[in-house]
């Protein structure tokens, strides 16, 4: 929800919603495609300064978001970095009885590029989100020709996200001034009958939303009023020469291999 709120508060959000989103998708393109430390360290901190800095976003929560896909990178990448072996590798060797657990230089080296690699692309994910509300990107899906189902399930799928969010929160709230989170026991069951309060409270929502759509005259298309921002020149040249530096990295870096 605060990514949602962040969007229509970011001091972004008057830019042009196709120079951003051919911004970061390009952006993103290059990060995947170059696997370079240089390139991901520059994609990682240009993003991150124009989102806190030209977006408004606070320095201490963008750094709480970049924490969740961190955490899930460092666990997933765990496989790479550390290896269960009778023979030491070159990189590191910790004896744990008769095996070592190890690692190789090229498999820490590999395991940090793809990290870094992997937080730059979020990154660009983050410049989109945060300073673009929901409804300019259903600007874009449209200029792309995207089916209009499919614009519509987003729309309800995303509306219905802060509906279950909202829900759980109100029921979890309810239990837990029951003390029935006390044990683990309790927990488990508490979370067992959040689960199935859910489920009917969800049903009844959705069936109240249609209803709601209904007296609106729904027609089976969601109509949203779309602000449209014109593009600018000086933006447009720094993008330019951004993904050409870009560009040159990745192509100088393979021709010296």
């Amino acid at each position: 929800m605060l990514i949602d709120q962040y969007g229509y508060r970011s001091g972004l959000r008057k830019v042009n919603v196709m120079e951003k989103f051919c911004f970061s998708v390009t952006t993103l393109l290059l990060c995947i495609l170059s696997r370079s430390f240089s390139v991901s360290i520059l994609v990682l901190l240009s993003l991150g300064w124009l989102t806190i800095r030209k977006g408004g976003i606070p320095v201490r929560r963008y750094i709480k978001l970049m924490r969740i896909p961190a955490v899930f990178l460092l666990l997933s990448t765990l496989a790479i970095l550390v290896n269960i072996s009778k023979t030491p590798l070159d990189a590191y060797a910790v004896p744990a009885g008769p095996y070592y657990i190890t690692g190789s230089t090229e498999s820490v080296i590999f395991g940090l590029r793809l990290i870094l690699s992997s937080l730059s692309a979020v990154s660009c994910l983050y410049f989109l989100s945060l300073s673009t509300p929901v409804t300019d990107l259903i600007g874009i899906l449209k200029k792309l020709r995207c089916p209009a189902l499919l614009i519509e399930l987003f729309l309800l799928i995303y509306r219905f996200i802060f509906v279950l969010m909202s829900e759980a929160s109100a029921v979890r709230i309810s239990q837990e001034s029951r003390l029935s989170c006390r044990n683990f026991k309790t927990a488990v069951r508490a979370f067992g009958g959040m689960a199935s309060a859910l489920f009917i409270r969800a049903v009844m929502r959705s069936g109240r939303l249609y209803d709601a759509m209904e007296s609106r005259c729904y027609d089976g298309t969601i109509r949203v009023l779309l602000e449209e921002y014109p593009p600018k020149k000086k933006e447009i040249i720094c993008m330019i020469l951004f993904e050409l530096l870009l560009l040159s990295i990745t192509i100088g870096r393979n021709i010296y291999i």
